[in-house]
């Protein structure tokens, strides 16, 4: 008797390299639509940059660790016939941040439009119509920007023609800062309202304007904390993939993915092994997707060449340390402390354009303890302390092994001055990530810290597309594509990924469930 095809006889596979939350929002929209998903992920538990390590009771959260837009996290459970707030606790931050200078001056950003005016005025009373101005120019470029442009996919030149009447409007080629510094005057000001492009890996000064709308984003949604960390985002996550009937594998790595007929066919795994599959999302970096994963494949857009001609994001250092017996110390440093040091555009200029590590450095500074105690035993607290430094693809890039060290000094030199007096008494486990490290953990080209820069020529068409054009049945998600970096657009670039995959020819569920 002839055999049964495949597809008579078993559920449409879909596999997932990466549980990053890009990776696992990508399995949750696939289990949604009737696919039996596996994720696999090289690392000890789920979550990528957004999972954790425990030292001495300490949690070291170890990438994002705030929520700006909750609406996405639950439109994504909605879409798997789930509850988001069932399933993770969110804390509403006030203030979202607190921004210092070394002379003393200090801004609190708040959600009310009122207590926002305050400090606006306590820099520059005169700032104060430039700065509603600037609000406004926020809010039509996230409608435009966020829940237009950033919600469907973009891999059509012809999309690209169609909106670009609308960018030369908005005046999309001027940079962030420039549009900053068009409304207000004062150059802290300018700093507060330009800086946002840094956690997302772009360089303010190049980065286009419609990123401004991170400030509408702040204002319309608020800044949230997840009790438990992003870490608990992504084992809720994991809990949905394997209600729906999916599966996450920890510690094994994809070595390539293969193909068949022209179109993918699975992936082979680094141990031996190979996992079929009728469609492959990479969660990897679009620059390890392409250039290692499909090494073996002929590439028409996305060779060697084009990505290493691409600008890539700055890297990280970040040092993690617990502290013992502070918890009723510095009670004025709060959940989220900017530190801003002595320079911004030529310090910038350094990371991006020259690859010099400087000795001087602006520092984002998060305490999680005094918002979930948790984190840390019983009267102690648990931080990290993050700077941006240059990639590791500069002419002369930095000797980690041999500057690490020096450089976590200053560091905490810097923050026993401005932030944590006395802080060398108490400081417990400890420990570095540098840009070396994204490169060995997290297979991020030259260690960036969020893959591909947001520059306007690297956004939308330009970057790499949530549908691969290189191979028949490949999709991506993640921070190297469609819209972006950044705990929303990661999220969302598995919503616009979704929308170009079909439904499971064979589903192993119904493509929604009960909620539970």
């Amino acid at each position: 008797m002839p055999a049964t095809p495949r597809s008579a006889q078993m559920p449409s596979r879909a596999i997932v390299i990466g549980a990053g939350l890009g990776g696992l929002a990508a399995a949750m929209r696939l289990g949604a639509k009737g696919y039996e998903v596996t994720v696999i992920d090289r690392l000890d538990q789920p979550g990528g940059r957004g999972s954790s390590i425990t030292q001495e009771g300490h949690r070291f959260d170890l990438g994002p660790t705030i929520v700006t837009v909750p609406q996405g996290l639950r439109d994504l459970w909605a879409a798997c016939g789930r509850d988001f707030d069932r399933d993770v606790q969110l804390v509403p931050m006030d203030p979202f941040y607190e921004i210092r200078w070394a002379d003393g001056t200090r801004f609190a950003a708040r959600q009310d439009e009122d207590a926002m005016m305050q400090e606006v005025a306590k820099l520059a009373k005169g700032d104060v119509p430039g700065y509603t101005k600037f609000l406004q120019d926020a809010e039509a470029r996230y409608w435009f920007g966020y829940e237009d442009l950033g919600r469907r996919p973009m891999h059509k030149l012809a999309d690209l023609i169609k909106v670009l009447p609308k960018f030369a409007m908005m005046r999309a080629d001027r940079s962030v800062y420039a549009h900053a510094a068009r409304r207000v005057k004062n150059e802290k000001l300018r700093f507060a309202l330009s800086f946002h492009p840094l956690f997302i890996g772009g360089d303010p000064f190049h980065v286009t304007s419609m990123y401004i709308l991170v400030s509408h984003l702040e204002k319309a949604f608020g800044v949230h904390y997840a009790m438990g960390g992003v870490q608990a985002i992504a084992q809720a996550m994991v809990r949905v993939i394997e209600a729906q009937g999916g599966q996450v594998l920890m510690g094994t790595e994809v070595d390539e993915i293969t193909t068949a007929g022209g179109r993918v066919s699975g992936v082979d795994l680094a141990g031996g092994g190979h996992i079929g599959a009728d469609v492959v999302v990479s969660n990897a970096d679009a620059g390890h997707t392409y250039t290692r994963l499909l090494r073996n494949h002929p590439r028409k857009r996305w060779s060697d060449a084009k990505l290493r001609g691409m600008r890539w994001s700055m890297g990280l250092f970040v040092w993690y340390f617990g502290t013992k017996g502070t918890r009723a110390l510095w009670p004025d440093v709060g959940h989220h402390t900017i530190a801003v040091g002595p320079r911004y555009k030529t310090h910038i200029r350094d990371i991006f354009q020259r690859g010099h590590l400087a000795d001087d450095m602006s520092l984002y500074v998060h305490r999680p303890s005094v918002t979930d105690r948790s984190v840390a035993p019983a009267g102690d607290d648990t931080f990290y302390a993050l700077s941006p430094v240059p990639h590791l693809g500069h002419d002369d890039p930095t000797d980690w092994a041999a500057m690490a060290e020096p450089y976590r000094q200053k560091m905490q030199a810097m923050l026993e001055e401005r932030l944590l007096p006395g802080l060398g008494r108490h400081i417990g486990p400890s420990l570095v990530f540098t840009p070396e490290t994204f490169r060995d953990r997290y297979l991020s080209p030259l260690g960036a810290g969020f893959s591909i820069e947001p520059r306007i020529l690297q956004s939308a068409w330009f970057r790499p597309h949530n549908v691969s054009e290189e191979l028949p049945g490949l999709f991506l998600a993640g921070a190297g594509t469609h819209p972006g970096a950044g705990l929303p657009g990661v999220i969302g670039t598995a919503e616009v990924m979704a929308q170009m995959v079909p439904d499971a020819l064979h589903p192993v569920v119904a493509p929604r469930m009960a909620a539970e």
